[in-house]
């Protein structure tokens, strides 16, 4: 027991010491080449199997690694986690199935409104609106720019990267309060749980046998690694230094690399119009982040 919180302190300390932007830039490469290996295993798992794989294998190892305690724990502490395990939950089952029928940069691309919402909703600055709104065309120009054709989108693909952007939102406003209430990432065990709970019944259904084969469950411990531990880890330490709309401004860097991860890994071909929307969030992004830069935030309370 001494050895495994001797563990967890270890971790939270070396994630505090690296700054807040890298913390975010190693969430982003992770998770978006996680997807793209889930994406691998849609077809012997389905979205639903991998989702139920990525967030139980997860929850195993931060719960190993952290084993919180309950007892004691205000009421309000307690339903904020388990918010925290259905956004977790609805964010990743909604995206997952967006990514079954879309291409990853899309998918990712979409699912950015719910991000730039936060950053709209908490910006008190005009031209950080500004950069809101290029970005917002950047995701209007992918949803609509091609609405014929065979090049086309899937619809139900967009609508579910929508939905899977709303919990993205919430994800972010949960995740900072989770954050600043619980130690190190015993939060997010706690989410993990509650959230595998919550798709454990249509895991099953989809994922059936194919979720005891050895080579899905190493596939399902891989995404596990690269889509939920370090990049919610990562996350979960950044938030507590940085205030929610910057986070969700800065992690529009998301629509690029999840368009590389799609070439790299999964041979996806980027089109022009693809092309020209991830460059118009990216660039709102970073005119948001140079525009930032050099003031500290308050601290969380």
């Amino acid at each position: 027991m001494v050895l495994v919180v001797g563990e967890e302190v270890a971790i939270r300390r070396g994630l505090d010491t690296v700054p807040p932007p890298a913390l975010i830039l190693g969430g982003i490469t992770s998770v978006q080449f996680g997807s793209a290996f889930a994406d691998r295993l849609f077809d012997q798992a389905g979205p639903a199997g991998v989702v139920l794989l990525r967030l139980a294998l997860a929850a195993v190892l931060l719960l190993a690694v952290t084993r919180p305690r309950l007892a004691g724990r205000p009421r309000r502490e307690l339903l904020a986690a388990g918010a925290f395990g259905l956004s977790l939950a609805a964010m990743n089952w909604s995206f997952y199935e967006a990514l079954h029928r879309l291409p990853l940069g899309p998918a990712v691309t979409v699912e950015f409104a719910g991000p730039l919402a936060v950053a709209i909703l908490g910006s008190r600055r005009l031209l950080d609106l500004l950069w809101a709104a290029l970005a917002a065309g950047g995701v209007a120009l992918l949803a609509f720019g091609s609405s014929s054709g065979s090049d086309s989108l899937d619809t139900l693909g967009l609508l579910l990267a929508l939905l899977a952007g709303g919990c993205w939102a919430c994800y972010i406003l949960l995740s900072q309060r989770v954050g600043s209430t619980f130690s190190g990432v015993q939060g997010l065990a706690l989410a993990l749980g509650v959230g595998s709970l919550l798709v454990l019944p249509a895991g099953l259904v989809e994922g059936g046998s194919a979720l005891l084969r050895p080579s899905v469950l190493a596939g399902g411990l891989v995404v596990a690694l690269l889509s939920s531990v370090i990049p919610y880890s990562f996350e979960l330490t950044a938030l507590r230094r940085v205030r929610a709309a910057t986070f969700g401004l800065l992690m529009s860097l998301e629509p690029a690399f999840a368009a590389l991860a799609g070439v790299l890994v999964l041979g996806q071909r980027l089109r022009p119009t693809t092309a020209l929307a991830l460059a118009m969030v990216v660039v709102a992004s970073a005119g948001t982040t140079l525009q930032a830069r050099g003031r500290r935030p308050p601290p969380l309370d």
